[in-house]
C-alpha cells in the first residue's frame, strides 16, 4: 500500500509569494475554535485559502462547506475504495477521470472525464462523480497547490439512456459542492464531442450554475473551437492529442487510486463534521439541498 506524500507547507510557501503565515494561524485559530470541524494540516489550510486567492472570510465558508458535504453526502464520499467496494470498481470500468500530465498554454491542470463502456445501464452518475472527486482529491493532497483547473467532460457516446439516469438531486449536490467547497481555482468548464442530446443535460444543469461558472462554461462539437483553449496535444489520443492511449493513462490512474486505498479509508474516518459540536444549529442534508421531491421527474420518452 503506497504511503501518501503530502506537499508540504514548505513546498507552498516556496511556490505562492501571496501566501502568508500569519493568515494560516489566523485560520488555524479560528477552526479550533469549531468544534464541529476535523483537525487539518497546515498544507491543507493553504489548499482553501490559495483556492479563495487568499481572501479569509471566503476561505472560512469554503472550509465548513467542504466537510459539512462530504459528510452529508455519503453517495459521492463514502466507501472510496477501488479493492472492496464493487460499485466503485464497476465504475472503474464505465468511466474514467484523470487529471492529465499536460498542462493548458495558461498553465492550468486539465481534469478529464469520459465513458470507457457506452452501455447506459451500467452507467451509475453517483459512482462516476465519486471517481471523479477521488481523483481530484488524491491529486490535491499530493501536488497542493496550482494555478487553476480546467474540467473537461467528454460526451462521445453520451446518449439518452444515460440522460434518463441523471437526478437532478445528484446534479444540484454536484454542482453545490464544485462550486462551494472543491479548494482548487476552476478556470474552465468544457463540454466536448457535443451532440444534441446534451442539449438535454444543459437544460438540466443550467439552475444549479452559477454566473461565475456559467462565463466559463463551453460546449464544443468538435474540436475546433476547443483549441482556443487548450492545446490538443495534452489530450489522450482517442481524442485528437498525444497524450497516450486512454485506457492506457486510465489503468494508470486507477492503480493510484487503488494503492491509496488506506488514505481514503483514514480521510473518510478522520474529515468529517460533528454535528452534535457546531455551535450553531446542527446541519442535515435538506439544509443544504432542500427536499429530495421538490423536483418534477425528468420524463424522457
Amino acid at each position: 500500500m503506497a504511503s501518501i506524500k503530502l506537499a508540504s507547507f514548505e513546498e507552498e510557501l516556496k511556490k505562492n509569494p501571496e501566501l502568508k503565515e500569519s493568515d494560516i494561524q489566523i485560520l488555524r485559530k479560528w477552526s479550533n475554535k469549531q468544534t464541529h470541524l476535523p483537525k487539518m494540516s497546515d498544507s491543507e489550510l493553504v489548499l482553501f485559502l490559495h483556492s479563495n486567492y487568499y481572501q479569509l472570510e471566503p476561505t472560512k465558508t469554503t472550509i465548513d462547506t467542504f466537510f459539512t458535504v462530504r459528510t452529508h453526502v455519503p453517495e459521492f464520499f463514502c466507501n472510496r475504495d477501488l479493492i472492496n467496494d464493487k460499485e466503485v470498481k464497476k465504475a472503474t470500468k464505465t468511466v474514467t477521470t484523470q487529471i492529465l500530465e499536460g498542462i493548458t498554454r495558461e498553465g492550468h491542470k486539465i481534469i478529464y472525464g469520459r465513458l470507457i463502456d457506452s452501455e447506459p445501464s451500467h452507467f451509475v452518475f453517483t459512482d462516476a462523480i465519486k471517481l471523479l472527486f477521488m481523483t481530484i482529491d488524491l491529486w490535491l493532497y499530493m501536488e497542493g497547490t496550482c494555478n487553476g483547473h480546467v474540467l473537461i467532460i467528454d460526451m462521445k457516446n453520451i446518449s439518452l439512456g444515460h440522460v434518463a439516469r441523471l437526478s437532478p438531486m445528484t446534479l444540484k449536490k454536484f454542482f453545490y459542492y464544485l462550486q462551494e467547497g472543491l479548494p482548487v481555482r476552476l478556470k474552465g468548464f468544457h463540454l466536448i464531442n457535443v451532440t444534441p442530446v446534451v442539449d438535454i443535460i444543459f437544460n438540466m444543469i443550467k439552475p444549479f450554475m452559477k454566473k461565475q461558472l456559467m462565463d466559463m462554461f463551453h460546449m464544443h462539437t468538435t474540436n475546433d473551437t476547443l483549441e482556443k483553449f487548450v492545446s490538443l496535444e495534452v489530450l489522450p489520443n482517442e481524442v485528437g492529442g498525444q497524450a497516450g492511449l486512454m485506457q492506457k493513462l486510465h489503468d494508470k490512474q486507477m492503480k493510484k487510486l487503488a494503492d491509496h486505498v488506506a488514505w481514503f479509508q483514514k480521510d473518510e474516518a478522520n474529515h468529517r463534521v460533528n454535528e452534535s459540536l457546531r455551535l450553531d444549529k446542527a446541519k442535515i442534508a435538506t439544509d443544504l439541498f432542500g427536499v429530495e421531491g421538490s423536483f418534477k421527474k425528468l420524463e424522457i420518452d
